[in-house]
């Protein structure tokens, strides 16, 4: 599901003159948070791609959530409003804001081109919530192996293949399961040497997996 699905770019102009949009730049490695971190706010990644951290009193880094092209995220979705959160640019990136007061005007439910937006936005909302309690079930596994395998059984029921192919590189992958780095890759190590997976760059295959 995408922001703009079933609109012309008629309709998606007009959309943008509703709601005031207002689309800001980044450079690749430069923190977006800085900028937007104001009001209640609905961002979306136009183009590029992003990360949503969560710095621990350690210095850890937690990847709370990666941020492609068309995702949706804002002040309270994303809970980018604690201290300890920062939005990283990790390739240069656009990203389109709406004030969440002018989104829910009543009066733009007389537009049909808002109403098929504000469903597209209702149905991710719903994904996002979904992928939510699925990584928080991963995270909730103590052992590394758990949450791999873990992880890797989420992404096969969604595509019912045997590859599976990282949106990150392995080294954002332990960020975002949250574990140690040189302890996934010793996981990772065993788990081909149990012939469960093999791996090659970003791509995955689950070998213990008939499809």
């Amino acid at each position: 599901m995408e922001p703009f699905n079933n609109l012309n770019n008629s309709q998606i102009n007009k959309l943008f003159d509703l709601l005031d949009v207002h689309i800001y730049k980044y450079n690749k490695n430069e923190e977006i948070l800085p900028t937007i971190k104001k009001g209640n706010i609905i961002c979306i990644v136009i183009e590029g791609y992003a990360q949503i951290i969560y710095i621990e009193y350690n210095g850890n880094e937690i990847i709370v959530e990666n941020l492609f092209k068309n995702s949706v995220f804002g002040t309270n979705m994303s809970g980018t409003n604690n201290d300890n959160c920062q939005i990283i640019a990790k390739e240069n990136t656009q990203v389109l804001v709406i004030d969440y007061n002018k989104l829910i005007n009543p009066k733009n439910l007389s537009h049909n081109y808002f109403n098929i937006f504000f469903r597209n936005l209702f149905d991710i909302t719903n994904t996002k919530f979904r992928d939510t309690i699925e990584r928080v079930k991963i995270l909730e596994k103590k052992q590394i192996r758990d949450k791999l395998l873990d992880y890797f059984e989420v992404q096969y029921k969604k595509t019912h293949s045997k590859f599976i192919y990282l949106p990150f590189s392995l080294k954002d992958f332990a960020d975002y399961i949250a574990v140690n780095r040189s302890a996934m890759f010793r996981e990772l190590r065993h788990l081909k040497d149990d012939k469960l997976i093999e791996i090659k760059d970003r791509r995955i295959t689950l070998l213990y997996k008939q499809i």
